[in-house]
């Protein structure tokens, strides 16, 4: 089973049902992922996702990062990936997953420059990191490959578009 938790800053508030969406974008990663199974286990696995500001995820970028700008999502995995498999051994039935933290500012502006619905980037960016935390990466072509399949998947189940499909054209 799933538990997502969701801490939101002002800015969030008001605006959507974050923290259904949280949780939603977050089983769709997991579901089309390759730990899909971590969904039907006995044991809670626990997902925390923050909704900050640029400031924030700048200070953390620049401290875990070494880059001196704030981003859009960034993800703090607490399972090592070559672990996830031996998650039904949990001492207490729970296992925390990680964290994902997104810039609302960042956010904002990158759906509008898009001209995509914000929920929807919310929802993908929730996808990205959730896919992150299982050990997902963008830094070679083929590792870049799988994790937009996954995330390409996680949101069909969403109704969410492609979100790469624009790029797939100009290829």
């Amino acid at each position: 089973m799933l538990q997502t938790e969701l801490n939101a800053s002002s800015e969030w508030e008001n605006e959507e049902d974050w923290t259904n969406l949280a949780a939603r974008a977050a089983k769709a990663a997991i579901g089309a992922s390759s730990h899909a199974d971590l969904l039907s286990r006995s044991f809670v696995l626990e997902l925390s996702v923050k909704l900050s500001d640029d400031s924030e995820v700048h200070s953390l970028n620049k401290a875990y990062r070494g880059k001196d700008k704030p981003t859009n999502v960034l993800s703090f995995p607490q399972i090592q990936p070559d672990l996830l498999e031996t998650l039904a051994n949990t001492d207490d039935g729970e296992a925390l997953l990680g964290d994902v933290i997104l810039a609302y500012e960042t956010c904002r502006a990158e759906a509008s420059a898009k001209n995509i619905a914000f929920r929807d980037h919310v929802s993908h960016l929730v996808v990205h990191g959730s896919l992150h935390l299982l050990g997902y990466d963008h830094e070679n072509e083929i590792e870049a490959g799988l994790m937009e399949n996954c995330e390409i998947n996680a949101l069909a189940t969403l109704g969410i578009a492609n979100p790469y499909a624009e790029q797939a054209q100009n290829r």
